[in-house]
């Protein structure tokens, strides 16, 4: 009897774990057939490499993919060295006093901060105070600030995984600290800091309202030559061609939502290798 109620148990367990799954793989699966099915007919090359024209209801989409990669990019570079390094100190050489302890849980409480405050927040430093304009830096700065405590805590979260043995062992050889972070700590780490870049990539992509203020422009009619240019982004672009633009084409809606979740998917499967990569050549 004890037997057979734990078998039940395990099934219905298994069975509700497999429709909570099902309920959040069906509506995402729906949303990416819908996509591709209404966009991938405005797929082309002159849609990929054209620049717009006609009001947007012709060309292309170039400079949208440009400034976003762009943005993107300059995010990556800002926020990956600067999370980790923050992590690295308040894991591995800050002392759990109060200042720490406040400061770990102001960093838990910006994650949730919206995104339309950071965006107002560029607005007044980067863009007026220091007069940096619209532009990709001051986009690219004001993405960092918003997913910096995302990076801060899953490095910290993947520098605690790391089992405290492989400092001690490293420590009592005479190696220094910063040695046994360097080339012990840090490499086995690594997916773990990766996983959070990957939320990062695929958050930063399809930010509107930060780089609305800070980044966006509605029409460039050139691509972009420096990170102190306006450029368009394609959050940005798909909003107005929804919204603002009449008698836009379907197609041509559902087909820039299809890129953008092409670049968000591509950027998130080479980091995705990456991770795996290091998680293979991690030796426990």
């Amino acid at each position: 009897m004890i037997k057979l109620s734990s078998k039940l148990s395990q099934r219905l367990s298994y069975t509700i774990l497999f429709l909570a799954t099902l309920l959040a793989i069906i509506p995402v699966s729906a949303i990416i057939f819908t996509i591709i099915k209404n966009g991938a007919s405005a797929i082309t090359w002159e849609f990929l490499t054209a620049m717009p024209k006609n009001g947007m209801h012709g060309g292309g989409i170039l400079p949208a993919i440009l400034g976003t990669l762009s943005i993107v990019t300059c995010t990556i570079v800002i926020t990956l060295p600067i999370g980790v390094c923050a992590a690295i100190y308040l894991n591995e050489y800050a002392k759990d006093n109060l200042l720490t302890r406040i400061i770990k849980l102001a960093i838990i409480n910006l994650a949730g901060v919206p995104s339309v405050v950071y965006g107002l927040f560029g607005l007044g430093i980067f863009v007026m105070f220091l007069k940096l304009d619209v532009s990709i830096i001051a986009g690219a700065l004001t993405l960092s600030i918003m997913e910096l405590p995302v990076i801060i805590t899953t490095s910290r979260s993947a520098l605690n995984s790391v089992p405290y043995s492989f400092r001690e062992a490293s420590l009592s050889l005479g190696v220094s600290r910063w040695q046994t972070i360097r080339y012990i700590v840090l490499p086995n780490a690594l997916p773990g800091i990766l996983t959070g870049a990957i939320l990062s990539i695929s958050r930063i992509s399809g930010e509107t309202a930060p780089v609305l203020f800070t980044a966006a422009a509605f029409s460039v009619p050139h691509l972009p030559h420096s990170i102190f240019d306006q450029v368009m982004v394609l959050p940005y672009h798909l909003y107005i061609i929804s919204t603002q633009i009449p008698n836009m084409p379907k197609n041509i809606i559902f087909g820039t939502a299809l890129v953008l979740l092409m670049i968000v998917l591509t950027m998130s499967f080479i980091a995705i290798v990456a991770r795996i990569y290091f998680r293979k050549r991690r030796k426990w």
